[in-house]
């Protein structure tokens, strides 16, 4: 009898990683929130009309990992994201780090890194990020987007116009008209929303990269920790990078490692 209790305590101590003793685990399930609109996350596939991406990728990695169903929520914004997390509704979310979103939730280190330029109308004198916060200049972005953030922490001398609708009809007719000067975004969106528009033009520089984090809930150290694993196990293994490259998605890279 004392025989089979000691190999029974091996068997459990040897045996894979269970549900239970993922941190982010709910009911051996993990529901993961993430930006639909963002490239970087995730964008659709023109043939089968399914998400594909980064996120889609990490989210299935970590499943397959730690043996749980890991069921990636597409949401429409930021906030959605958190709130998610917050309210329980998904284990974990990923979403850009800013100091302004935490309290609700804890961020882990980031693992990608997504560059943020501006587009202008031809005639304009910015020819380059250099030329961003100058006196006068009207700085569009969609409200609470990254960039927004970003700007209203960093600008001197330029004024941050915060966007409702930021749809791409809307943004140059802003541009057009002269109510802004300059709309900020991801590259990759930028890249996508203007090709073939004349009129438009796309700096060729970048203002600085966004990190992307995997957010857990408020004081929940024990899963930012296991999240933080999971990053430097991923981009460790090169799991990461050859996910970026599959994406085919413009101006992202793999964070460098703290």
């Amino acid at each position: 009898m004392r025989f089979l209790c000691v190999a029974f305590v091996l068997l459990i101590m040897i045996s894979p990683m269970t549900a239970q003793s993922v941190p982010f685990a709910k009911d051996g399930m993990v529901r993961a929130a993430y930006l639909a609109t963002n490239p970087a996350h995730a964008v659709k596939d023109p043939k089968t009309g399914e998400a594909r991406g980064v996120v889609i990728d990490l989210v299935q990695e970590l499943g397959r990992v730690h043996k749980v169903k890991a069921t990636p929520i597409p949401l429409p914004n930021p906030a959605a994201v958190i709130d998610a997390v917050r309210k329980g509704e998904a284990e974990i979310g990923f979403v850009a780090y800013n100091p302004e979103r935490a309290g609700p939730v804890e961020f882990s280190k980031p693992y990608l890194l997504v560059n943020q330029t501006f587009i202008v109308s031809d005639d304009s004198p910015i020819k380059a990020i250099a030329d961003i916060d100058k006196q006068g200049r009207k700085l569009g972005a969609t409200r609470a987007d990254s960039i927004a953030l970003y700007l209203g922490r960093t600008l001197k001398q330029g004024q941050l116009v915060q966007l409702d609708n930021s749809a791409p009809d809307a943004v140059f007719k802003m541009l057009r008209e002269g109510a802004i000067d300059a709309f900020g975004a991801n590259r990759q969106r930028l890249t996508g929303i203007t090709r073939g528009v004349a009129g438009i033009r796309l700096l060729p520089d970048d203002l600085y990269g966004v990190e992307q984090t995997i957010i857990v809930p408020g004081g929940r150290r024990d899963a930012q920790d296991a999240a933080n694993k999971f990053i430097d196990d991923v981009r460790k293994s090169g799991f990461l990078q050859k996910s970026i490259e599959r994406s085919g998605v413009i101006g992202i890279s793999v964070a460098n490692p703290r």
